[in-house]
């Protein structure tokens, strides 16, 4: 069980015995129940908005294809910094400029909560997306009636939810999943995988006798439909598809000589993608191997770049194997899926924007935030808006914050510097309470806390360099995720009904109706 797991069993604990105490508030009566208590009121729901929504803007034409694009943690304050800073880049002012997915016509505030969580995780919020169901925290692709930790497969499988990418190759199209993270890892796992527990990736992270597949296993070993359809997947997480020994040996990762795979079942699951694939299937993990590959002639890749995540963009340079970028592998599996007469589904993950955000490390989110908007550039290139519904959207935002009074033009990376009173002097820093300088970005809470001596005079300090970590106001080990809403734009077939307010389950609905399942 996860860390949050854990945690929030044991918050539960401690709350239950108190629910029904006299001075409780009533919204507090029950900890654990939250929301609609049917599976199909969260389906019904998505239902009755299409619906609504089809009737604001008549159009009839179906999506030959669909790409979801999923800045993980890219939250509304993300989008806004990475705007200024792209445009700072360029050399102008930085405020006026649009990320490439803020030029798409229809956009909309996605509500993402999940089953049991106020403030969710990415598993919950990615399965809202993919199934059109809210789910419970850590849990992917399946409902809410999923106990924690559940091992037996066949429970798994009763109460496992359909994905938008299973039903698109039920229905004779080519997938893809593509993603900075793990492939293993939530947001891209819960395309393909279906478990009780989000950290299961590998073998080693399961209790011993546990029945259900680790994540590595149910992306080779998804089922016959899924396995011909998902012609492309890359990412990072070679390690979770690696043994730790084979024939009685050390299995070293090839990239770091020394650093073994994560398997006790001594499987090498690459190996395995290659056999059951057959003839034009490859298995990549280096630039150069990725670049040779024919994306007219490959008929499934896989790709694992990293033992762990891939690289921040602001460091992928010095890679010592070299890696792709986003944009990179959008274009190769894009090139690859097109030549399919049916169409195809296609989910794309910037999933080191929020690794850098829990890191209090704004520069490196921003810059990742700027490559998911090179790959969407890519995306739009490749494609017609005649034929394919293209998303883009976040599956939960942080408490980075923006702040201040800079004038315009200040560097979104440096101190809050304010232009005077009196006209014709030059912008100064903005001071704090006590007459120090501050940043205009940083986080409600993480590593970045300076406490309890006070705050550091940052007057001479580089607050631009990569490795500068933003203040926070609360001290914590790792920076948390936030409520708000997040964004969503979108544009092609059936685009027109991503408006107003909704909830993040909805776009699944969206999907669904544009592909006409």
């Amino acid at each position: 069980m996860s860390s949050r797991s854990i945690v929030h069993s044991a918050v539960l604990a401690l709350v239950a015995p108190f629910a029904l105490s006299a001075v409780a508030p009533a919204h507090a009566a029950d900890p654990v129940v939250k929301g609609p208590e049917s599976v199909s009121d969260w389906y019904r729901a998505g239902t009755d908005f299409i619906e609504a929504g089809k009737a604001l803007h008549p159009n009839s034409r179906r999506a030959r294809n669909v790409i979801l694009f999923v800045g993980d943690g890219m939250g509304i304050s993300t989008q806004t910094a990475a705007r200024i800073l792209e445009g700072q880049l360029k050399g102008k002012a930085g405020e006026e400029n649009r990320l490439s997915f803020e030029t798409l016509p229809y956009s909309a505030l996605s509500k993402t909560y999940s089953w049991d969580q106020q403030t969710s995780d990415s598993a919950p919020t990615m399965t809202a997306m993919v199934t059109g169901y809210k789910a419970r925290e850590g849990m992917l692709s399946v409902n809410h009636l999923t106990a924690r930790g559940e091992c037996n497969a066949a429970t798994v499988n009763a109460n496992s939810l359909q994905t938008i990418l299973e039903l698109a190759a039920g229905a004779g199209k080519v997938t893809g999943v593509v993603s900075t993270a793990r492939l293993t890892h939530a947001t891209p796992a819960a395309t393909y995988a279906h478990t009780a527990v989000r950290d299961w990736e590998a073998d080693s992270d399961q209790p011993a006798g546990c029945g259900v597949k680790d994540i590595a296993r149910q992306l080779i070993e998804v089922s016959p439909t899924v396995r011909s359809s998902l012609m492309v997947a890359m990412g990072g997480g070679r390690g979770y598809f690696l043994p730790k020994t084979k024939a009685g040996a050390d299995f070293f990762d090839p990239e770091y000589p020394g650093k073994r795979g994560r398997r006790n079942d001594g499987r090498d699951l690459t190996a395995e993608w290659i056999a059951t694939r057959g003839a034009n299937s490859a298995y990549v993990w280096n630039k150069r191997q990725f670049d040779a590959v024919d994306p007219m002639s490959t008929n499934y890749l896989l790709g694992l770049f990293e033992p762990s995540h891939m690289q921040y963009e602001a460091d992928r340079g010095v890679d010592p194997a070299g890696e792709p970028s986003l944009t990179e592998m959008t274009e190769k599996s894009i090139r690859m899926l097109q030549r399919s007469q049916n169409g195809f589904f296609l989910h794309v993950e910037a999933g080191r924007i929020d690794h850098a955000h829990h890191a209090g490390n704004a520069r490196r989110a921003l810059q990742d935030t700027i490559e998911l908007s090179n790959a969407v550039r890519k995306a739009m290139e490749l494609t017609s808006a005649q034929d394919t519904l293209i998303i883009v959207t976040a599956d939960h935002s942080h408490t980075f914050t923006i702040a201040g009074y800079p004038h315009r033009g200040n560097d979104i990376l440096g101190l809050t510097r304010e232009v005077p009173a009196v006209d014709g002097m030059a912008p100064r820093n903005s001071k704090d309470a006590n007459g120090l300088p501050y940043t205009t970005l940083g986080y409600q809470n993480g590593p970045g806390y300076r406490g309890p001596a006070g705050r550091p005079d940052l007057t001479s300090v580089d607050t631009t360099a990569l490795d500068f970590m933003q203040e926070a106001a609360v001290p914590m080990g790792s920076e948390t995720h936030a409520g708000e809403d997040v964004g969503i734009w979108a544009r092609g077939p059936k685009a027109q009904l991503v408006h107003g307010s909704m909830e993040q389950n909805w776009i699944f609905h969206v999907m669904r109706e544009a592909f006409g399942l």
